[in-house]
């Protein structure tokens, strides 16, 4: 069993990326952070205060979390992939997931899905709390600007128009929030290694995951 631990902040594209290399590898992806915006929509959806750490981990109890097999969000047997990506859930998530009783309940969900096979697990934690024995660990960063860029054309995509100084606040909020909490906050691993994505095209960057990859693996052996 190989665990491949992608760790960054916002925007850094460790989603598209670290689905990619689960591909290149063969192995189960997991998009940790889709399990928290998926509490946080739910929560939006059902009127529960963002600061009620009570319900919202019983919400998470009663949640059903699954993955498809296209890696889809599933809460409540019910396809949410596109939902939670939207601007309300990314301005409620950081809230949802300091609540350590919440943490506790998916943590144990994430180590149980990673216990079955090689993954690549991505968030703000799996090299420093959920999996800090993870072989691989790779902490993905890039400037706040270019990161606020690429989820501003996300949300056009997906028809969200937001403003480009609006985006930037909203990533430096995130930023500040995700590094200052008290519980699992964002940071990266001693032993992991570092890739400042700004310069480079998704490609440059998985190749280079790649690499890291197989190289401590070899290491290992």
């Amino acid at each position: 069993m190989t665990i491949v631990a992608i760790d960054g902040p916002a925007g850094s594209g460790k989603s598209t990326l670290a689905r990619l290399l689960s591909r290149r590898l063969g192995y189960l992806y997991l998009d940790t952070g889709a399990m928290y915006r998926a509490i946080a929509y739910l929560a939006l959806q059902d009127g529960v205060a963002l600061d009620d750490e009570a319900s919202l981990a019983t919400l998470t109890r009663n949640a059903h979390l699954a993955f498809d097999e296209s890696g889809h969000m599933l809460a409540r047997d019910r396809d949410v992939s596109e939902e939670i990506r939207r601007p309300a859930v990314s301005a409620a998530v950081s809230e949802v997931s300091a609540h350590a009783h919440v943490r506790d309940i998916l943590v144990a969900e994430q180590r149980r899905i990673a216990a079955a096979g090689d993954v690549v697990m991505e968030g703000r934690d799996i090299g420093t709390v959920v999996c800090p024995a993870a072989e691989v660990k790779i902490f993905l960063t890039a400037a706040p600007k270019v990161r606020a860029e690429r989820r501003r054309k996300e949300l056009v995509t997906a028809g969200e128009h937001v403003g480009s100084n609006e985006m930037l606040a909203a990533i430096e909020a995130r930023d500040a929030f995700d590094s200052g909490r008290a519980v699992s906050p964002l940071r990266r691993a001693d032993d992991a290694v570092e890739l400042d994505t700004s310069p480079l095209t998704i490609a440059q960057v998985l190749d280079s995951m790649e690499r890291i990859v197989r190289e401590r693996l070899h290491q290992r052996r």
